[in-house]
């Protein structure tokens, strides 16, 4: 008897995928001896943020978890807000040096269980570290009696399986990565833009498609489009360069971080995105500095925000001088001489904001 045919072996694949979403909140303890005494087991939440669906808090613990604890020590965890919910997440604590650093002993953990689905029970709570308070004084995590906590939450949702399919892998697009070449190579530049002696080749075409203000100059009844270099005043060269990079990939030149240098920049280049009416770049710019206000310079940030329309901005330097207990620092800086002389009706509207919400709170 004949043996049957063997018959073409069926392959097929799936692969499995953990979706994720991850957030870092930021928390700001000033007036730290302040809440000294407050007696162990007593907490302080910061506001409330949402990960993944989720509403998480960071808890902060002024004289350590129990009652019995002597008070040298301080803890934080994080805590899942949620009514009646059940998360897995990873979580990553860690304490920030007025540098900027991040204190070396940070913690991280595997996949944890949140979960409050019993009432007056939050499974999340034994996550707490303790740290002691005169070593970090000692370090200098704790400066002008502040205390800056840093918590990412990573929510891991549920697993997502898909067949995988035999068809090419599309890669993503490219289209920024190829304008920053061309940016780069100069390679068919029909215009050059002359900023403090510099010179810098680009293309008419892409710079007019980008700000309506360039394609009036360029194309426009009142344009240039038959010179061949054009001058730009009052800019410095290293924010236009920063500007044609942004015009060719839509992306913010890299930046380490958000030192003095770099929040300059972002200055410069909110002011170059309205003089262009490039208002994604101003949007960029803005968000960025309502996330790096600081006592010195947040009175020059507040002046510049009104000078340029840029309403969130203006709102976030209010509220945080109105808000901060360091307002003396405020009020001793440059920046706050600076903001009386060149924007007198700001300064009004500040004084006036601080009052309404005063009376509110009474």
């Amino acid at each position: 008897m004949a043996a049957a045919p063997q018959r073409p072996r069926t392959r097929t694949a799936s692969r499995c995928t953990a979706e994720t979403a991850h957030a870092t909140h930021r928390f700001e303890v000033d007036g730290f001896s302040l809440h000294a005494g407050l007696g162990g087991g007593h907490f302080i939440r910061s506001a409330a943020f949402t990960v993944g669906g989720f509403d998480w808090c960071v808890r902060f613990y002024p004289d350590g978890l129990y009652r019995a604890d002597r008070g040298d020590s301080f803890c934080i965890c994080p805590e899942l807000l949620s009514e009646k919910a059940e998360v897995r997440a990873l979580y990553h604590l860690r304490l920030v040096h007025p540098t900027g650093d991040p204190w070396p002993a940070s913690w991280w953990n595997t996949p944890t269980l949140f979960t409050t689905m019993e009432a007056g029970k939050n499974s999340g709570l034994h996550l707490f570290k303790y740290i002691n308070t005169s070593e970090m004084e000692a370090s200098g995590y704790i400066h002008d009696d502040r205390l800056v906590i840093e918590c990412d939450i990573t929510v891991i949702k549920e697993a997502q399986v898909a067949v995988i399919s035999e068809d090419l892998v599309v890669p993503p697009s490219d289209l920024s990565v190829n304008f920053g070449k061309l940016l780069e190579s100069e390679e068919g530049a029909d215009v050059k833009f002359m900023v403090q002696g510099e010179v810098f080749p680009a293309h008419k075409v892409v710079v007019a498609t980008r700000s309506p203000v360039f394609k009036a100059e360029l194309y426009g009844p009142v344009g240039e489009g038959n010179r061949e270099c054009i001058t730009i005043e009052d800019m410095q060269a290293p924010v236009f360069k920063a500007l044609l990079h942004f015009i060719y990939t839509d992306s913010l030149p890299a930046m380490e971080d958000l030192g003095g240098d770099d929040k300059e920049m972002v200055k410069h280049l909110l002011v170059a995105a309205d003089r262009y009416a490039m208002e994604r770049l101003k949007l960029i710019c803005e968000g960025v500095l309502c996330g790096s206000l600081d006592a010195e310079t947040v009175s020059t940030t507040l002046c510049l925000a009104d000078q340029h329309n840029c309403r969130k901005l203006k709102d976030a330097c209010i509220d945080y001088i109105n808000s901060s207990d360091r307002i003396n620092e405020v009020v001793e800086s440059q920046g706050y001489l600076h903001l009386k002389r060149a924007c007198p009706s700001v300064f009004v509207n500040m004084w006036e904001k601080e009052k309404v919400t005063k009376y509110q709170k009474i």
